[in-house]
């Protein structure tokens, strides 16, 4: 190729770029330069399980509830809460969540029957359990 056809050719790529026509064909796309492209993690939604240690339990005997907190700070307090008719109510039995997220509960049930329970922190609780009392 001869020296004047390569200048050319050189030339038009130059003016191209600096124009921005093929721009895109060769820089990096604009939304990777964009802050908002920078992937920030979300804060774990707050959620929290539940299973207890045994299913039928005496009266007054205790049993536990253990499960995982996420997205709840190490330290926070969770309560059981049993379902007196329509109403949750909040059982004097606590434990606060440890660094790894989890946590276990002593519970003694008096209230003879199927006993609906949930773990809650704040506004988070758990899904339900059931544990007879005999």
């Amino acid at each position: 190729m001869n020296r004047a056809l390569r200048f050319a050719t050189v030339g038009v790529v130059a003016v191209a770029l600096l124009g921005g026509g093929a721009a895109g064909a060769f820089a990096a796309p604009a939304h990777l330069h964009s802050p908002a492209s920078v992937v920030a993690t979300a804060p774990a939604k707050p959620a929290l399980t539940a299973k207890a240690s045994a299913t039928s339990v005496q009266a007054w005997q205790e049993f536990r509830i253990s499960g995982v907190a996420t997205g709840v700070k190490a330290g926070t307090k969770v309560t059981v809460q049993q379902k007196q008719g329509a109403k949750w109510v909040s059982l004097p039995a606590q434990a606060p969540v440890n660094t790894k997220g989890a946590y276990a509960v002593r519970v003694k049930l008096g209230i003879k029957g199927v006993n609906h329970l949930r773990i809650g922190a704040g506004t988070t609780v758990s899904p339900e359990v059931t544990v007879t009392v005999r």
